[in-house]
């Protein structure tokens, strides 16, 4: 009955495409550099599943392929799933969170829970780079309001929407997909603050047309509002639930770039070594950026039960989200 669980997070996993793409890669476009890239991004490499190096290199994809959004989410859900010692037919409310849907209708959640036999909800959000943040406060509330289980997942194959012939840009952005379950449980919520916006005003920012050449964006102006809103999301949360930088061990920011993530972590006062980071390997990869990040986290052992973890973020629209989350352990099974 809503009201008399709680909620934790009892599988996590992520799922990135075979094909790597290196920065000498990218060089290949363009007139551009390793150490250039680098230094203003913190990205070495990116995982693709389309764009100008599909056909140069071999495709090892498994059966059933990593190539679509679909493909790639369901890759990523089957084994949160099996983390969480579950099957697609447990799950109440699928969320896929997506700038990059594999067709205009039906939303891309529907083949997916196809894939992973769940007969409960399904629905797509794409709040763009900040949506796993949008999607998770979305699933606390499915939870608090009776629901007991939801499968979360942040999927995308931006190399599909990459101008590859704009060299401000294009070696900023890679595919991959991270899931989480949420599951009702006996205790108190563990989403303990939240902040969530947007401000279509600064849409011209960071947009892709249909039918464009591809992704646009005004990189420095998008920096200079993206710190700003980051840091303002994320004391609102930290204030909202009553706790300060001190107490988080463990900051998931949105993986744009190690310079936003530093301005962003240096403003909040929350020292690097408590911040997960993937970006030199994964590239920007939207609201899949989070998840993955948390994943990769999570399995080296960086959270323990009742750590605080804060996630923040923002995206073209320009949105922006943030959580406080009480890290804790789910049902044995």
């Amino acid at each position: 009955m809503p009201g008399e669980f709680g909620s934790a997070i009892t599988g996590w996993a992520s799922a990135l495409p075979p094909r790597v793409v290196t920065n000498q890669d990218i060089m290949t476009l363009f007139d551009t550099s390793d150490e250039w890239i680098v230094e203003r991004t913190g990205i070495r490499q990116r995982r693709a599943a389309d764009g100008p190096f599909v056909d140069s290199k071999p495709d090892p994809s498994p059966p059933g392929g990593m190539g679509t959004t679909a493909q790639l989410a369901a890759a990523a859900g089957r084994r949160a799933l099996s983390k969480a010692g579950l099957t697609g037919s447990d799950i109440d409310l699928l969320i896929l969170c997506t700038t990059t849907p594999d067709q205009l209708v039906p939303a891309t959640s529907s083949p997916l829970a196809d894939a992973l036999s769940i007969r409960g909800g399904g629905m797509d959000i794409n709040a763009a780079c900040a949506g796993f943040t949008y999607g998770l406060v979305t699933a606390a509330g499915f939870v608090a309001s009776g629901a007991q289980r939801v499968l979360l997942i942040g999927a995308e194959t931006l190399t599909r929407l990459t101008n590859w012939s704009d060299r401000s840009n294009a070696f900023l952005f890679g595919d991959g997909a991270g899931a989480v379950v949420v599951e009702a449980v006996p205790g108190e919520p563990a989403l303990l603050g939240w902040d969530i916006g947007v401000d279509g005003s600064l849409q011209p920012l960071f947009y892709a047309d249909h039918g464009g050449p591809g992704m646009a964006m005004r990189g420095q102006e998008v920096f200079r509002r993206a710190v700003r809103v980051t840091v303002d999301s994320a004391t609102k949360s930290l204030e909202q639930a009553k706790v300060g930088a001190a107490d988080i061990a463990l900051f998931v920011p949105h993986q744009a770039n190690t310079r936003i993530m530093d301005a962003v972590a240096e403003r909040l006062a929350i020292p690097w070594e408590r911040v997960a980071s993937v970006i030199e390997h994964t590239g920007n990869t939207s609201s899949a950026s989070i998840p993955i990040a948390l994943t990769e986290a999570a399995d080296a052992g960086r959270l323990a039960e009742g750590d605080l973890v804060l996630f923040a973020g923002f995206g073209a629209g320009m949105t922006w989200a943030s959580a406080v989350w009480r890290w804790g352990a789910g049902p044995s099974r």
